[in-house]
């Protein structure tokens, strides 16, 4: 058998050794012949990226506040709170002196999935009730409450994504 040595020390170490024990070097790993790759598992399957092309949903998120909508359409953020330099929609937060200029920010990926995250505000965001901690994101569902300080509601519109037919196969 071959004497090995570590790269970093030249210290002895053993074929099977992961780390040189004399000063902690990670070691190169040769690929033996009778290595076989490890079979795909379920969970790599379903994990492996998908081979067509990853189109924009359509979906579009509505916020309904007292003030008018705010939508936010797949693939976009938007920030809501009351500085018009920061904030597309700052004008729907103007008479809130509670929201804070950089209140909570509102994301919807490629897929149409929705999300909010607290901006540190002063008075908190709420989803349902629960408060969101700051610089966390949290889902949103159709239906969903969202509330920006202690009186600046809205509900969640949120259409439901169906299945594109294109994806189907009959394997």
């Amino acid at each position: 058998m071959a004497t090995l040595t570590c790269p970093n020390c030249a210290a002895e170490v053993m074929p099977d050794d992961l780390i040189c024990f004399t000063c902690g070097t990670n070691l190169p790993r040769t690929a033996r012949e009778d290595d076989n790759p490890s079979p795909t598992t379920v969970m790599q399957e379903y994990l492996r990226p998908e081979t067509r092309p990853n189109a924009i949903s359509p979906a579009v998120l509505r916020l309904s506040f007292p003030t008018g909508n705010v939508e936010v359409p797949a693939g976009t953020t938007l920030l809501l709170g009351r500085d018009p330099a920061e904030s597309l929609v700052a004008a729907a937060f103007a008479s809130f002196d509670n929201v804070s200029r950089r209140h909570a920010t509102v994301m919807v990926d490629d897929r149409g999935q929705a999300s909010i995250r607290d901006e540190n505000s002063t008075n908190g965001t709420f989803v349902n009730g629960d408060r969101v901690l700051p610089g966390i994101a949290v889902r949103l569902a159709d239906g969903d409450v969202v509330r920006l300080a202690a009186d600046v509601s809205a509900e969640v519109n949120l259409p439901r994504q169906e299945p594109d037919p294109a994806s189907y196969s009959r394997e």
